[in-house]
């Protein structure tokens, strides 16, 4: 049992996870989890694809339920979270939705370049038409874009933009101390997301070069498994904290109510 929490939990009103949000709970709570969190997609604004995220008419609904489990489990944290991506166009409503509901943490995401979907493998094509270090470039800038805005309380899968194995062929360090300096004046955590070692990267997000710069720049951590089914939760979490530890991270914050709260990890992996 590792005594982290997990707090990127999908549910089946995203279009691309399956099975009752009770089951992620009662999953958590069979792996010893001290608390767990849905952060499940919140709706897009600039296109609609009921593949990728809510539905509008969906959000109170997950709203609704995460509350009904909370009560439902009021001896274990159930946190309420989302996802919410970063589209530059629509950040007033993005803002204006937040701003609706009491979430206990804001995971921000980059999941598009311009038009492109770079995660949808039905969109990888797209690597090979372009230079891989302009998308590098282009991707975490958007990322310390958004950042900047105030909205969102952890980035997920930093390095998101490797998951088909694409790489860049210069070196990115200063790059990524930027994007470092960025989020810790912003304020802003990131996850260590396990679903990278399921991808073909087959690497968790971060990498541990970006993580312990990361470290250097005092920016704090979280963990998440991105589970899209009740299996998934928890998952490789073993791994996650041994990355943790090799760059240097002795503790890691929760949330409540969008308020940081420090906490140890554990100083090893059992």
């Amino acid at each position: 049992m590792l005594n982290l929490p997990d707090y990127h939990i999908h549910t089946p009103f995203c279009g691309h996870a399956a099975g009752e949000m009770e089951e992620y709970v009662l999953a958590a709570r069979g792996m010893g989890l001290p608390e767990m969190g849905f952060a499940d997609h919140l709706p897009l604004f600039h296109i609609e694809d009921p593949t990728l995220a809510m539905a509008h008419s969906d959000l109170p609904l997950y709203i609704d339920k995460v509350h009904e489990l909370q009560e439902a489990h009021a001896d274990y944290p159930v946190r309420l979270g989302i996802e919410a991506d970063y589209i530059s166009s629509h950040l007033d409503e993005l803002a204006e939705t937040l701003a609706l509901y009491e979430f206990d943490y804001v995971y921000g995401s980059v999941h598009f370049i311009g038009g492109w979907g770079i995660d949808q493998s039905r969109f990888k094509f797209e690597f090979e038409q372009r230079d891989i270090n302009e998308v590098y470039e282009s991707y975490f800038r958007l990322v310390m874009a958004a950042a900047r805005t105030g909205l969102f309380d952890v980035m997920t899968h930093l390095d998101v933009v490797k998951k088909y194995g694409h790489r860049p062929t210069v070196d990115m360090k200063p790059l990524f101390n930027e994007v470092a300096a960025t989020l810790a004046k912003s304020n802003v955590a990131i996850e260590l997301n396990a679903s990278g070692l399921s991808r073909p990267v087959g690497e968790i997000y971060p990498s541990l070069e970006i993580l312990e710069i990361m470290h250097a720049h005092g920016v704090p951590i979280t963990f998440g498994s991105d589970a899209h089914k009740p299996s998934q939760v928890g998952r490789e979490f073993d791994q996650l904290l041994k990355l943790a530890l090799s760059a240097g991270y002795t503790d890691y914050v929760g949330f409540a109510g969008r308020e940081r709260i420090p906490r140890p990890l554990p100083a090893s992996v059992k």
